[in-house]
């Protein structure tokens, strides 16, 4: 039996809040309101002026669905198929990882990391190798709107969600490729980012069940130190790179170290690493000399 059928938005959404608490998910209030928006196509002020209509059949069944995927562990995210990003909202799919706050600490690197070189309205040249949703790409060209960037996947139906996501935000100076990292590329561009695969593969199954049971595991799993994809990166970057320009890569917890080693081992300058908001080092640049 449905529980939310007759049930008001405001009583459903209480019902929910108590739910996922239950369950121990710690934002409970927020994911209810998210969710019960969700299901019914209202913003905060839809389900304030709302609180007393009576959820129709349809939308109490949908929001039975919504329910039951949250309790088995599904992201909120993935249910609602988008993720906001840098003040912007991407679609998302089974192809694509969800972005996540820290990687917002490699786009801040990237951009500072230009602005030593000169004004973000140049037109600057940029790769993203991964680039899974083009959260990464498509953020950095809403702050540098005369550059071109490629984005880079080995899943075709990522590249076809990075594609999508462009053209939703009109960001025509974005291009995808369906390859592995950068074998497709040919430079030279000013700036390269990545958020690769960096979990060892022996700890992907001590993964949160969000994580490991829902992102794609191609797209977390390093190999078995964690710096497979490092490495291929590291190995084309100074190639591909114009003179002074930057490689910036997201770090897994403690990695600093060991990535820089692979960095500097291939010709480029790792600079102090940039840290996250928790205070954690999350974004490693590197120079390439001029």
């Amino acid at each position: 039996m449905n529980t939310f059928a007759g049930q008001s938005v405001e009583t459903a959404r209480r019902a929910l809040a108590v739910r996922l608490k239950t369950s121990c998910i710690e934002s409970a209030e927020l994911e209810a309101r998210t969710l019960v928006g969700a299901a019914l196509g209202l913003d905060l002020t839809g389900l304030v002026s709302s609180a007393t209509r009576r959820l129709s059949p349809a939308e109490a069944d949908r929001l039975d669905d919504f329910t039951r995927r949250r309790l088995a562990g599904e992201p909120v995210a993935r249910i609602l198929g988008k993720k906001e990003f840098w003040g912007v909202s991407f679609k998302l799919s089974k192809a694509t990882l969800v972005p996540r706050p820290d990687t917002e600490t490699v786009v801040e690197a990237a951009l500072a990391a230009l602005d030593r070189r000169g004004a973000r309205s140049r037109a600057w040249r940029i790769a993203d190798l991964g680039t899974g949703c083009g959260a990464i790409l498509l953020a950095l060209l809403t702050e540098l709107p005369n550059s071109f960037g490629v984005g880079s996947d080995i899943d075709p139906a990522a590249i076809a969600m990075a594609r999508e996501n462009a053209r939703r935000l009109r960001l025509t100076g974005a291009a995808f490729l369906a390859c592995e990292m950068a074998t497709a590329l040919r430079g030279p561009f000013d700036i390269i980012v990545s958020n690769p695969p960096y979990i060892a593969t022996r700890d992907l199954d001590a993964l949160p069940p969000e994580v490991r049971l829902f992102d794609p595991r191609g797209a977390l799993d390093g190999g078995c130190d964690g710096l497979d994809s490092y490495r291929a990166i590291a190995a084309v970057a100074a190639a591909l790179l114009t003179p002074g320009g930057f490689l910036v890569v997201e770090l897994g917890v403690g990695r600093v170290e060991p990535v820089a080693d692979v960095i500097d081992a291939a010709g480029l300058a790792p600079l102090a690493p940039r840290p996250d908001l928790t205070g954690i080092p999350r974004a490693l640049v590197a120079e390439k000399a001029v």
